[in-house]
């Protein structure tokens, strides 16, 4: 069975640092066009700190309305100081049309506070939002609040908790995390590039990782190939590849994600409004390099790269 690749959507900014929702088609077009199973809009990668609700809410609008069902939009809608706030917020973000409101963990109690608090504040949104889909993200900000297996399963067994972007990176949680919620409604997505493969193997429904931001293709091919049994030397060989060069594109990110479409012909202005490093001249040469090398992965794999010109006609 295939798994599926779901990326975390960049936001591009015009040159004014306003949403640019012309790029944004052309955006959504190139992940569509690599085969991507699913979007993660107004996400960390989406810059979704350094916006504001009311562009929270048009730029999830914009995305489910251009992808017009072709495939599953869920995006990020915890926010507000209170639990009324975020229930009214994910209400908001709802009605955009995604399929499941992604709540973050680390916002629903402080860094020391105990996982008891946060089942009763989760029970508490539940309570407030209906029948609402949701889903759970280990978000790294405010902080980085992992879940327990046992308390992953807890949530999963309430039935409203369809999606789990996980951020822990370390391949004994997650594989205690799926044996865990092992039957249950809860499709479980590894955001760590290097433990792709492993996630996976052990049952994960697939990946969602900023690689996503710069070669969807191979990471659709990788989620496509998984359990194929005719390709599993080229499976293991690409996810090696892939770990090789993952510490290289978190440096200077989302910039370095924005640079690097550009590099493969995306008109995608590098400007964020995240308190991004910019990226540096040694960064630029290694952003070069990995894609050079990324056209052998394509030429092993014979897969397609998509084209800007394939986004635009």
């Amino acid at each position: 069975m295939s798994k599926k690749f779901v990326p975390v959507m960049i936001t591009p900014f015009t040159s004014q640092a306003q949403i640019d929702y012309d790029m944004l088609k052309k955006l959504i077009d190139f992940y569509l066009a690599a085969g991507v199973k699913g979007l993660f809009a107004n996400c960390l990668s989406s810059e979704m700190f350094s916006i504001s609700d009311e562009e929270r809410i048009a730029l999830t609008r914009a995305v489910v309305k251009h992808v017009n069902g072709r495939v599953p939009v869920v995006a990020t809608g915890s926010f507000g100081e209170s639990i009324e706030e975020k229930a009214d917020f994910a209400k908001r973000i709802y009605d955009t049309g995604i399929s499941s409101v992604i709540l973050i963990t680390s916002h629903y109690v402080a860094v020391n506070e105990p996982d008891d608090l946060l089942l009763k504040n989760m029970e508490k949104m539940l309570s407030l939002t209906g029948n609402i889909p949701l889903g759970l993200y280990e978000c790294p900000v405010p902080y980085k609040r992992v879940l327990t297996p046992a308390l992953l399963k807890t949530l999963a067994s309430t039935g409203r908790m369809s999606y789990h972007k996980d951020t822990c990176c370390n391949e004994v949680q997650v594989k205690a995390k799926l044996d865990a919620i092992q039957g249950l409604p809860m499709e479980f997505y590894d955001a760590h590039t290097p433990h792709g493969l492993s996630s996976m193997k052990a049952g994960a429904q697939g990946m969602s990782a900023i690689s996503g931001n710069f070669y969807p293709e191979i990471l659709v091919w990788l989620c496509k190939n998984v359990n194929n049994p005719e390709k599993q030397d080229d499976v293991a060989w690409i996810q090696q590849e892939l770990t090789k060069v993952d510490p290289q594109i978190h440096v200077a990110y989302p910039m370095s994600a924005k640079f690097f479409l550009q590099l493969r012909g995306l008109p995608i202005h590098t400007i964020s409004r995240a308190h991004a490093l910019e990226v540096t001249p040694q960064q630029k040469v290694a952003l070069h390099s990995i894609l050079d090398t990324t056209k052998t992965w394509f030429e092993r794999l014979k897969v397609k790269e998509v084209l800007y010109e394939d986004v635009i006609s």
